[in-house]
């Protein structure tokens, strides 16, 4: 299986860092939940999109990050994505951020799941949408 990642860049801004001038913890999850956005876009499932449907919503239930280096205002930094799980009705996405010099500077997982309209669980993720997330799956996930 050919694992593909979805790569965007971003330049941590003023408003991303905390007083030290580091980008604030929780910053790394904006910068991670854009990505998906674009992610999502580009596999044809724009959230704008599902959201104004109502039919197939896939609310965030877990995230987790892990900082390895600080980030600071000004600097560019590259987020890739893969899908490190596909289940029946939920995925993980794994965000890996890395400097300009290819240095490992923090890594994210968030978990979505399938829920219907009402919040109850969701019947399993479209055959459409669980194609293109293989796509982009982890080779050992």
């Amino acid at each position: 299986m050919n694992r593909q990642y979805f790569i965007t860049e971003h330049r941590i801004q003023l408003y991303d860092t905390d007083a030290a001038g580091r980008l604030f913890f929780a910053q790394l999850f904006r910068l991670a939940h854009d990505a998906y956005e674009d992610f999502m876009e580009r596999l044809g499932f724009p959230l704008a999109r599902l959201i104004a449907e109502g039919e197939l919503l896939l609310p965030l239930i877990h995230a987790e990050a892990d900082y390895l280096r600080p980030l600071h205002h000004g600097e560019h930094v590259r987020l890739s994505l893969t899908i490190a799980e596909l289940r029946q009705r939920s995925f993980a996405v794994a965000y890996r951020v890395h400097t300009p010099d290819g240095t490992l500077a923090a890594t994210a997982r968030t978990v979505h799941v399938q829920i219907r309209p009402d919040g109850s669980p969701g019947p399993g993720l479209p055959a459409g949408l669980r194609a293109a997330l293989g796509d982009y799956r982890e080779a050992d996930a």
